[in-house]
């Protein structure tokens, strides 16, 4: 008799630490990491790279001219299988500080070097170019998630470069028009 009381008692050990294996763990045992733009990120099979972000208040030009909800928000990422098999490059999210979130937009319409929604991926391959999302200029974290469950952040911060509006201050020099040369 004990020794099938062993038995079962090792039989249920194993059993409890075969389901711990096969939890899943995710964000409430293991710590999401925050990224910077720049730094490699590593979700297995997946290694990331986050290069840039712009925001735009409009997507093409003329009759093809296409406007956002909120605002277009441009990432430009690369992803490079790592593993073994062709996977796939899951869609993204952006959360602001609120803990709010944004899903990629499935409409790549008018984005330069758009990756597309559904991204395949063979291994030892990258992939770059950019997502987008239509959401309210804030700060936003770009969430990247693996098959597993793992996950890790990028901070995304919000900043609008300044673009000159290339117009000539100056008036151009012509027989009417007078040097508008600095004093001596």
């Amino acid at each position: 008799m004990p020794r099938k009381l062993f038995f079962l008692e090792a039989a249920a050990a194993a059993s409890l630490a075969f389901l711990a294996s096969c939890s899943g763990r995710t964000g409430a045992n293991i710590p999401i990491r925050t990224y910077q733009m720049g730094e490699r990120i590593e979700l297995p099979p997946l290694v990331y790279a986050v290069f840039e972000k712009q925001w735009l208040a409009q997507l093409g030009d003329g009759p093809d001219v296409r406007y956002p909800q909120n605002r277009f928000l441009l990432i430009r990422i690369s992803a490079t299988n790592s593993g073994s098999a062709e996977t796939f490059v899951p869609n993204l999210t952006v959360e602001d500080d609120a803990g709010n979130s944004c899903g990629e937009s499935s409409n790549g319409e008018g984005v330069p070097r758009w990756i597309g929604y559904l991204r395949s991926i063979k291994p030892a391959d990258t992939l770059q170019g950019n997502v987008v999302f239509d959401c309210a200029p804030k700060h936003y974290r770009l969430k990247l998630v693996n098959d597993e469950g793992n996950a890790a952040y990028v901070e995304i911060p919000l900043s609008f470069d300044s673009e000159s509006p290339g117009i000539d201050i100056l008036p151009k020099k012509d027989d009417k028009t007078v040097d508008l040369a600095h004093p001596k």
